[in-house]
């Protein structure tokens, strides 16, 4: 049955549909209606923070318009299979990857086992690295038809890693200039042609692509943070594809119209190790023990999260199976203490996840202020850490499908992600060995022994775990719902 509109509030309804007046119109060119004629609408949660680089979390929208393309993908299970590499083998540090032939890029150049090599060289030297690379020390040459990557140190994960949107391959355009251009420089059955900065996109179908057609004549993407402005776009019929409805809005959508799936995403409270309040280990077993997650869950989520046992979750069904009970400090007595939460509102129940924790933590005896703002005028403070505490909703295999790297980039010593200025011998210890196992069940028995050493310090408090609910109008075709974000419109995706 559906909802019907005026059950949205009549000053949220107004505001959003200010907001999506023309949201789609004039972004990319217009092609005549019918079955597989239509471009595909897309409204997107976050805007680009780095001007569409690939070397940045911008990348994972360029694989999601499926403009980029990587050596190696991944299959639903997260093993290796081929993209723009057909094979590859591995001799102790080095790994050989053969290219794939008559595959051009969107400038019409060719893909050569040089341009590989250029585009991984520019990632390794890259400040900072993409995360799949923390921790890692990597080359690449060009042999004949291959490219030969080599590590420091044997890694068992390296066609994994290939695998990361963020070590996309682009044409030599793409590098010219001082920020990494990909506009007309991918491989992939779209071709980015216009970039608004932070408002809108809009791709062409690349005729010449080297696999199948695409079915769409082309994709037209906005921007669009507020959360009720996209359920409105799916609603108004603005947009054919909707990313991340929140909560709050999915019970006012045709319930045939959104899909739910739980995802390697985890809701963490990091606390800051390095300085303030949080330094003291008893004072972040008070906050592990005065947090209620499951009322956060019920309360916030409406029940479409599930309450996290730890920093992995259901979408990776083994670690329950193989999780050891984890020894914790004993919790101090706050007795006062004034303490700074940080989190951003480009995911709309952060806000509300803020507030709540904020009336649990005084009254377990914190005082408690908030700083919410959003996630681009955010991050490099809460890198930097100038909070007491940081909310977000971090996804655990984003980057290599394997949950070694997301624990290595966040809690390692010297990790790029470390909100808590974590540095502790133990849990590095417990990485390296995860990072260094091979695939199977041995190495999922380190990564769940990795997670354990992490929980043991409290310096992240894992909440809940989400799921993803995307909207996908009546007439679209062939949608991507991915739980690693990496797929959204694809070759098969059209609209009738």
């Amino acid at each position: 049955m559906r909802v019907p509109a005026r059950l949205l509030p009549l000053p949220a309804a107004f505001a959003a549909s200010a907001l999506l007046t023309g949201c789609f119109s004039g972004t990319g060119s217009t092609t005549d209606a019918g079955a597989e004629g239509k471009r595909v609408r897309i409204a997107m949660m976050q805007p680009p923070r780095s001007g569409l680089s690939p070397l940045s979390d911008d990348a994972f929208k360029l694989s999601r318009w499926s403009m980029a393309e990587t050596l190696v993908r991944l299959d639903a299970d997260g093993d290796a299979e081929p993209a723009l590499a057909t094979k590859w083998k591995q001799s102790g540090r080095d790994w050989t990857f053969t290219v794939r032939d008559g595959v051009t890029f969107h400038d019409g150049t060719e893909l050569t086992p040089e341009a590989v090599v250029r585009s991984l060289t520019q990632a390794a030297n890259a400040a900072p690295k993409p995360r799949i690379l923390d921790g890692v020390e990597m080359t690449a040459k060009a042999e004949s038809d291959t490219v030969v990557v080599t590590t420091a140190e044997p890694d068992p994960l390296v066609p994994q890693r290939l695998s990361s949107p963020q070590l996309s391959i682009l044409a030599a355009k793409a590098y010219e200039g001082k920020t990494v251009n990909p506009v007309g420089a991918g491989t992939g059955p779209f071709e980015l042609t216009k970039v608004n900065g932070t408002a809108s996109a809009a791709l062409d179908r690349y005729d010449a692509y080297w696999g199948k057609k695409a079915k769409a004549p082309g994709i037209d993407v906005k921007f669009v943070p507020d959360g009720t402005a996209r359920a409105a776009a799916l609603r108004s019929g603005e947009a054919d594809i909707v990313e991340a409805v929140p909560v709050s809005q999915a019970a006012l959508l045709d319930e045939k119209l959104i899909t739910e799936v739980p995802m390697p995403r985890t809701n963490t409270l990091y606390l800051n190790t390095e300085k303030g309040a949080f330094k003291d280990a008893s004072l972040r077993a008070a906050v592990r023990e005065a947090i209620d997650a499951e009322s956060i869950v019920k309360g916030v989520y409406e029940g479409r999260a599930d309450v996290a046992g730890g920093l992995l979750g259901p979408a990776l069904p083994w670690v329950a199976g193989l999780r050891p009970t984890v020894e914790h400090a004993k919790a101090g007595d706050p007795d006062g203490k004034a303490i700074t939460i940080g989190t951003f509102t480009d995911r709309a129940e952060l806000p509300e996840v803020a507030a709540a924790l904020q009336q649990q933590l005084q009254k377990a005896g914190f005082k408690v202020k908030l700083d919410i703002r959003e996630y681009a005028n955010i991050e490099s403070a809460a890198l930097a850490g100038e909070f007491d505490a940081f909310i977000l909703s971090r996804a655990t295999v984003l980057d290599s499908g394997d949950p070694a790297a997301y624990l290595y980039s966040d809690f390692a010593s010297d990790g790029s992600f470390n909100i808590s200025q974590l540095a502790d011998p133990s849990v590095d210890q417990a990485l390296k060995k995860a990072g260094e196992t091979a695939s199977g069940e041995t190495r999922r028995k380190a990564v769940v022994a990795a997670e354990a050493a992490v929980l043991a310090t409290d310096a992240a408090v894992p909440m809940l775990h989400e799921r993803v609910i995307q909207g996908d109008a009546a007439g679209v075709v062939g949608a991507a719902h991915d739980p690693r974000e990496r797929e959204l419109v694809t070759a098969e995706t059209y609209v009738k």
